[in-house]
């Protein structure tokens, strides 16, 4: 299962080789595979390569977001091409309640593109995943560049708007079971069970 990230957050075309998030059945979860153009702007995170690091939105980065538009619960990833990770788990928009998960992430760095491998447990995925929609950030101040998978439609737009990953109703549908298999059933997660809202 591939997507492309090719537009910016407001609809309008990427201005380079475009971001590729690759979705693959792996043995206990999902293996996220991602191939993007490095920039390296802004410079690395002071955090160690393959360990959690807070804000890492404010570095380059890809994220994916797997939700379940029923419950409003998702799973937010975020990759650094330096090796970094977070992890969120949110349980209404906006509303982290459990963050900097543990990752096995490895990271193939280039001169001008990387490739990342994160290995995403079923345990993190809350139950009913069934939307998704991923995103790339980089550049630095005036130049920052937001992107999209599934952008804001362009009639949505509003003055003077700004970029915001969290507008889950723009989400579009991700088919686990076309991905693993029309028997399989997601398996429960112990820590959204854990979850009492």
């Amino acid at each position: 299962m591939e997507f492309t990230i090719k537009h910016t957050w407001d609809g309008l075309p990427v201005s380079h080789e475009p971001v590729t998030i690759v979705l693959k059945s792996d043995n206990a979860g999902l293996l996220m595979e991602v191939n993007a153009p490095f920039f390296n702007d802004p410079p690395a995170p002071l955090g160690e390569p393959g360990k959690p690091f807070s804000r890492l939105w404010d570095y380059e980065v890809v994220e994916a977001f797997f939700l379940s538009d029923r419950t409003e619960q998702y799973l937010e990833v975020e990759l650094c091409p330096h090796g970094q990770h977070l992890l969120l788990l949110l349980s209404g928009k906006r509303r982290v309640w459990k963050e900097e998960l543990p990752l096995e992430f490895e990271v193939t760095r280039m001169k001008t593109k990387w490739e990342g491998k994160a290995h995403l447990p079923w345990n993190y995925f809350p139950p009913g995943t069934n939307k998704f929609n991923a995103f790339a950030i980089h550049g630095s101040g005036e130049e920052r560049k937001y992107e999209a998978l599934h952008p804001v439609p362009r009639h949505e737009l509003q003055e003077g708007q700004k970029p915001d990953f969290h507008r889950l109703e723009f989400f579009k549908d991700l088919n686990l079971k076309g991905l693993m298999g029309e028997d399989w059933k997601q398996p429960e997660s112990d820590i959204w069970k854990s979850l009492t809202n």
